[in-house]
């Protein structure tokens, strides 16, 4: 855990840097393209159930976690023009290189979740908030297209929760048994992959 939290740090300010005009490229596009703030903040849920604000480009019309569900499916009409292709290609991401700097995220982890998802999970499920919330992980690059899966759905919230999560937290489940920083390099890998195809 030393050594994943000192790779998280010397990466996570290395790539703020380096990102730096790309940072300030998305900041003024997406404040030109719609009011609101740059980043969305949330409260989510991390290591041993402590809760954190993290960062993330803001994609959605202000204030969009007030004018609908927590998850966002398919077309869903809340998404800006400039959100719309900022997601695309996961973009909104890079601004939790601040979460990962400040302790709050890991560079790979579970994905971390809302506390009224988090309130749905199983005593099994509570298992996962054994370890950093992560950027990225194997959940992330399973359903890296989940706004599709949940697009047709009458009802959001309840198919993530009954169906959606369930399979999240199996994968989730299973990363923290096989937690080392070799596999850790691994799922970055296929992150970056998955991302470009």
């Amino acid at each position: 855990m030393v050594f994943k939290r000192f790779f998280d740090v010397i990466m996570s300010a290395v790539l703020l840097v380096l990102l730096s005009p790309v940072i300030l490229v998305l900041a003024v596009w997406i404040k030109v393209d719609s009011r609101g703030p740059v980043f969305f903040r949330q409260e989510r849920i991390t290591q041993y159930g402590r809760k954190f604000r993290i960062f993330k480009f803001r994609t959605m019309v202000n204030d969009a976690d007030k004018k609908g569900s927590l998850v966002t499916v398919g077309g869903d009409s809340r998404i800006t023009r400039v959100g719309a292709v900022i997601r695309k290609y996961r973009l909104d991401e890079i601004p939790q290189l601040i979460n990962v700097l400040c302790g709050d995220m890991s560079f790979v982890g579970t994905r971390p979740e809302v506390m009224k998802y988090v309130k749905c999970y199983t005593p099994e499920m509570m298992a996962s908030l054994l370890l950093p919330a992560g950027v990225t992980s194997l959940t992330s690059i399973k359903f890296k297209d989940e706004e599709k899966l949940l697009k047709d759905a009458d009802d959001a919230d309840k198919v993530y929760v009954e169906d959606v999560l369930p399979l999240k937290m199996k994968i989730n489940l299973e990363y923290t048994e096989k937690f080392n920083i070799f596999f850790d390099l691994k799922v970055m890998f296929m992150t970056v992959i998955a991302v470009l195809k």
